[in-house]
Formats: structure tokens, C-alpha cells, sequence
């Protein structure tokens, strides 16, 4: 599982193999979640609201990558980092 992104201890992954609609993983101390890319739901997991407040700020400044690094994945090339939130 590459790990595209970390900020504020929240670390951003995106998987190979997954099937379903385009997203990313986000995990902090514990808690997980998976964000669609398109329109930045959470589609689960469990997230505290101010972690989950700063991936969707994040992921909104970066989406275009997002939908770059999925496609990336899809390919099996390697994906690249984008920018953590500041």
C-alpha cells in the first residue's frame, strides 16, 4: 500500500488492486476511512471530524493528483507523493 502523503500524522495511502470507484485510504492513530475522489465523501471508517475535516481540505487542494495517482495505480506504475496539508 504506497503512501502518497503524511501530514499531521494522518497518512494517505492508495492501493493497486481495488475495484471499486476511484479513492484513497486515510489513516490516524487507529482510525481508518476511504474517501471517493470524485466528490470527496467518506465512503467509511471512522475518522474523528477534525481529522477528517483537514483529509477533505487536503484532498480538495490536491484532487487532480488523486485522479492522476488512481490512474497510476491502475497501470501497476508507481505513484507519485503529492504535497502534504500546511
Amino acid at each position: 500500500m504506497p503512501e502518497i502523503s503524511r501530514f499531521f500524522g494522518i497518512v494517505v495511502t492508495m492501493y493497486y488492486a481495488e475495484r471499486e470507484a476511484p479513492h484513497f485510504h486515510a489513516r490516524y492513530a487507529g482510525h481508518k476511512g476511504r474517501i471517493a475522489i470524485e466528490d470527496l465523501r467518506i465512503m467509511d471508517g471512522d475518522l474523528p471530524p477534525r481529522v477528517r475535516g483537514m483529509v477533505i481540505e487536503w484532498a480538495t487542494l490536491h484532487q487532480q493528483e488523486l485522479r492522476r495517482n488512481w490512474e497510476l495505480a491502475r497501470a501497476q506504475r508507481a505513484l507519485s507523493e503529492i504535497a502534504p496539508l500546511e
